[in-house]
């Protein structure tokens, strides 16, 4: 199988996912957040059903700390496609009461928002009654992705049991639901990083200029890169250094590290990811790092 037929398999088995869910759930939302896997989803959700517009709203939970570029291409290209973007803020949950962060410290100023997305993103789901969420995430980011179904059944606050997922043999999908139960479903599960930038490439999809190679402050961090920004000040002591650097995957600035690169296109970025050895997430995100179950344990509590 050449390079271009896997990528018209892969294509074509999203593209029957997106089109199956938008017939089988009452209220479908398809997450959006202007990151590249996002995007590509989006970019399918196009094919899926043009030249109608998407039959489901965008969805997007704000940390509030997000880069500016990204927020700008997230509401730019919902704007384009003339889709509805839903946009629901973890600040407002904190300011609520529903939030709770730790106190900040000499080494987290400005505490990770990322982990409350899922109470922001339980109430929206909640708010709209939507019964099925779409979203980009893929197996070979994170073990605990791995193991998540294409339909994966979320019990009572959005509550994922890796125990009680449905068997998809034959690419059956099981949309059924109980009361008090919602589907995340995962078009692009069986895609890898390489397959997602060499759909990029082959489609000329647009992405947020930060995924691509550019110059930025940083300090080193062990073996990872932080950016310098108001969220993430140098301590005292660090040597700030401006690196060529891309972002590899994109979340709350908090926990979001580049990594050095002089790629700067998506052939360029496909080439140097055939070489590497660190995974998506774990190069990156540290978050993540924080333990090897700190996936698992938020996608627990409903994260995305």
């Amino acid at each position: 199988m050449t390079n271009h037929d896997h990528l018209n398999q892969l294509e074509a088995e999203s593209i029957f996912i997106l089109r199956e869910i938008a017939a089988e759930a009452r209220r479908p939302v398809l997450f959006f957040s202007g990151g590249k896997d996002s995007t590509l989803l989006l970019h399918l959700a196009r094919k899926a059903f043009w030249p109608g517009r998407l039959p489901f709203p965008l969805l997007h939970v704000d940390t509030g700390h997000n880069y500016e570029e990204v927020i700008a291409f997230r509401d730019e290209t919902a704007t384009a496609l003339q889709a509805k973007l839903i946009v629901r803020h973890v600040e407002d949950s904190i300011k609520a009461g529903r939030v709770r962060l730790p106190p900040p410290t000499d080494h987290e100023p400005t505490p990770s928002r990322n982990g409350a997305q899922s109470v922001t993103l339980r109430d929206a789901l909640a708010e709209f009654e939507f019964d099925a969420a779409i979203g980009g995430a893929r197996r070979d980011e994170e073990r605990a992705r791995a193991k998540e179904r294409i339909y994966s059944v979320r019990g009572l606050d959005g509550a994922w049991n890796p125990k009680a997922q449905r068997p998809e043999l034959w690419d059956l999908y099981n949309p059924v639901l109980a009361k008090g139960e919602h589907l995340r479903v995962f078009p692009i599960s069986n895609w890898t990083e390489l397959d997602v930038w060499a759909y990029i490439a082959r489609e000329h999809i647009a992405l947020p200029a930060l995924y691509y190679a550019h110059p930025r402050a940083v300090v080193r961090r062990g073996r990872q890169l932080m950016p310098v920004t108001a969220y993430t000040p140098p301590r005292p002591g660090d040597l700030i250094e401006t690196l060529s650097v891309r972002f590899r995957t994109v979340g709350d600035i908090t926990c979001t590290a580049p990594v050095l690169s002089t790629a700067a296109t998506a052939d360029e970025i496909l080439a140097e990811t055939l070489v590497t050895t660190t995974t998506e997430r774990g190069a990156t995100r540290l978050d993540d790092a924080a333990n090897d179950a700190a996936m698992e344990l938020r996608k627990r509590e409903g994260y995305f």
